[in-house]
C-alpha cells in the first residue's frame, strides 16, 4: 500500500480568507468574553422583546487599541454609499453596529459622534460606514428599512439624528409605520409615498440583512459595535478610547492627523 504523503495540500487564496476571518471572529470573542465582567447591561424589557441571536447592548470600559488583531477590511469605500460620512479616500474607516431602539446606540450618536464628526470627519481623516443590525424586535427592523428608505432619498443622517434624538423605550411603539413616516418627513424626506414602498420593499429587507450578516460573521452580538480600521471596539466607549483607536489606526497606516 502507498504511503500518504506528509505534504499538505495548499490552502486556496479563497481557503485563508475563509480561515483568517473565522481565527479573527474568535479572537473577537474571546475578547469580548474576558471584558465581560466589565460590563454593565442595561435593565428593562429586554426579556423576549429581542430575536434568540440577539443579546444586550452594553458599556465598557475602554477596550485598548491593541485588545484584538485587526480583522478583514470590510470598508465598502463606495462614493455614493448614503449610509457613509467622510471622504471615500480617508485613512481611517470606522463601521458601526447599531439598533435604533439601543439607548447606548443613542448616547454614541448624540454625544460621541458628534466629537468624531468635529475632530476627524470634517478634517479629511475619518469615514463611518453604518451598519444596520436590529437586534430588538420588529420596531427595530422597521426602523432599519426605514433608515435604508431614507437613504434612498439622500436623507440618512438627518433622519438618523431624529430617531436617536432623544432616550425612546423600547418596543412601545414608537417606530410604527406612521410614526417613522413623521419622522421621514421632518427630516427632509421629499417624497413619502416612495419612502412608505422603499420601506416595505424586499430590498430594503436585504439591505438590512447584508449588514446583520456582516456584524454575525465577525463575532457582533450587541450594540454598538465598531471596527477602526479593523480593530473591534465594544459598547460605547468615552471618546478618548475611540481617539486612541483612530491615532492607532493612521500610525499603522503611515498617516499623520491633520
Amino acid at each position: 500500500m502507498p504511503e500518504k504523503s506528509s505534504v499538505s495540500t495548499p490552502a486556496t487564496p479563497r481557503t485563508r480568507a475563509r480561515r483568517s476571518r473565522a481565527v479573527w471572529a474568535a479572537t473577537v470573542l474571546v475578547a469580548a468574553a474576558v471584558t465581560a465582567t466589565a460590563l454593565v447591561v442595561t435593565g428593562g424589557s429586554d426579556s423576549g422583546s429581542r430575536p434568540d441571536h440577539s443579546r444586550s447592548e452594553a458599556t465598557a470600559e475602554p477596550v485598548p487599541g491593541d485588545s484584538a488583531p485587526a480583522g478583514p477590511d470590510l470598508a465598502r469605500r463606495e462614493a455614493d454609499d448614503p449610509l457613509a460620512v467622510g471622504p471615500v479616500d480617508a485613512p481611517v474607516v470606522m463601521i458601526e453596529y447599531s439598533d435604533f431602539q439601543c439607548p447606548f446606540c443613542g448616547r454614541f450618536a448624540r454625544e460621541t459622534k458628534q466629537e468624531l464628526l468635529r475632530t476627524h470627519v470634517e478634517k479629511g481623516v475619518l469615514r463611518i460606514e453604518w451598519r444596520n443590525f436590529p437586534i430588538f424586535g420588529e420596531e427595530s427592523e422597521r426602523a432599519a428599512r426605514a433608515a435604508w428608505a431614507a437613504g434612498r432619498q439622500g436623507a440618512f443622517w438627518e433622519f438618523h439624528d431624529r430617531l436617536y434624538a432623544e432616550p425612546r423605550e423600547r418596543n412601545t411603539g414608537e417606530f410604527t409605520q406612521t410614526e417613522l413616516v413623521a419622522h421621514a418627513k421632518a427630516a427632509g424626506v421629499a417624497d413619502l409615498t416612495r419612502f412608505r414602498e422603499d420601506m416595505e420593499s424586499d430590498q430594503a429587507r436585504q439591505a438590512v440583512d447584508r449588514d446583520r450578516a456582516e456584524g454575525y460573521t465577525l463575532g457582533v452580538t450587541s450594540t454598538p459595535a465598531f471596527l477602526v480600521n479593523g480593530t473591534p471596539i465594544l459598547g460605547a466607549q468615552p471618546t478618548d478610547a475611540f481617539d486612541k483607536a483612530i491615532r492607532d489606526a493612521l500610525t499603522r497606516s503611515g498617516s499623520e492627523a491633520k
